[in-house]
């Protein structure tokens, strides 16, 4: 399941992703990770939570994002949920919006097949999304 949180910059979708996080990993029987940009937000995060500095790993376009994911996945079989902040500066989609589309089609395939859910923070307006990914929003703001 991939759900959206979406607002503009500075709405509060940040504050939503990290009190969701803390609240459900009290419920997790698996792992929970924390993608960001930073990790300016590890002390607002439970413990048990894995916070991954996504910019270390110097991925260059939404292809390599999405293989990021997929190794994240690949190494850890009890996965449960991942939360990504700030997802176009992360996901390197700030400057080509317009594949969008095909990551959130690819976040979809790794959720049904690994059985992992992806909960996002999308700095858009709902009505500035494609069609295609207006299903998964769960919160607009």
């Amino acid at each position: 399941m991939v759900q959206l949180i979406v607002g503009e910059k500075g709405k509060g979708k940040t504050k939503i992703l990290l009190d969701k996080a803390n609240a459900e990993v009290r419920n997790a029987n698996g792992s929970v990770v924390y993608l960001d940009k930073s990790t300016k937000h590890m002390y607002e995060l439970n413990n048990k939570i894995r916070l991954i500095d996504v910019m270390e790993y110097g991925i260059e376009n939404s292809d390599e994002f999405v293989g990021f994911i997929r190794g994240i996945v690949s190494q850890d079989h009890d996965l449960e949920q991942m939360y990504l902040d700030g997802f176009l500066k992360i996901s390197r989609l700030e400057n080509s919006p317009e594949n969008i589309s095909k990551v959130m089609a690819s976040l979809e395939k790794i959720a049904e097949c690994y059985n992992v859910s992806f909960i996002i923070s999308l700095s858009k307006d709902e009505k500035d999304l494609p069609e295609d990914v207006r299903h998964m929003i769960v919160t607009s703001l």
